[in-house]
């Protein structure tokens, strides 16, 4: 499914297909630096997803059939732009490179014994097979500064906890099926979790809040208990 759906008076997604492809999140990057760009006095708010665009907009300044030929024309110019090589704009979306320090033990990854046994590996490689994997940042949501990440290598991608944890501790790495993510704030969780990363994520002080946009490219560097420590991190005991 492709086009543009309404979902209230106030609400309509934009939709680039129905099931989650990462060849689909630097276009949908793209689409929303052009309407955020653009600054169109009908649109409020533009919010990516895997596979869609959640358009808040005014419905005094303009009418659906009004955002459903803007939303065509966007796409059909970030398309244009994008196979010509002319929108150095719209090349932004994914071009850049994340990287986060994380320390991999089972005192902040309490998952990660677990998820060696279930996967048929050791810890060690567990660890090496979520760091040396590239990930695409391919929606921002849940809570402030969390990037939803893919994808997870096959043999390391694990359910969601049955239960969530009442408390997972800021900066916690968790692996969801063939996502991961950090928490940037202690919280309500149901990943594995196999890491702390010792960066805040987010930061409503500071522009941009947070360093994430959709379509970003992160990594993870493992670091030793020690630089964990000394970048702030924090290991607490008894949150599991």
């Amino acid at each position: 499914m492709r086009g543009l759906q309404p979902v209230s008076e106030t609400n309509a997604i934009l939709y680039f297909g129905d099931k989650i492809d990462l060849a689909l999140t630097p276009l949908i990057g793209k689409v929303v630096d052009h309407l955020r760009l653009m600054s169109h006095p009908g649109i409020r708010e533009v919010i990516p997803s895997y596979t869609s665009i959640l358009i808040e907009y005014h419905p005094l300044r303009m009418t659906f059939g009004e955002l459903e030929e803007l939303m065509a024309q966007s796409v059909s110019l970030v398309e244009a732009s994008a196979s010509a090589g002319r929108a150095s704009r719209a090349k932004s979306a994914g071009s850049r490179l994340i990287t986060l320090p994380v320390y991999y033990a089972p005192e902040v990854g309490p998952d990660l014994a677990a998820i060696a046994e279930r996967s048929g590996l050791s810890i060690e490689q567990v660890i090496e097979r979520h760091y040396q994997q590239s990930y695409t940042v391919c929606a921002i949501g849940f809570a402030p500064g969390f990037a939803f990440l893919a994808a997870v290598d096959d043999s390391i991608a694990t359910p969601r906890h049955a239960e969530p944890r009442k408390r997972v501790p800021p900066g916690s790495v968790g692996i969801a099926n063939h996502q991961t993510a950090v928490y940037p704030a202690a919280s309500p969780g149901g990943w594995q979790i196999i890491g702390n990363c010792p960066q805040p994520l987010f930061l409503p002080d500071q522009q941009p809040m947070t360093p994430f946009q959709v379509g970003d490219t992160v990594k993870f560097a493992p670091i030793t208990r020690q630089a964990f420590l000394s970048q702030g991190g924090e290991i607490w005991p008894d949150w599991t």
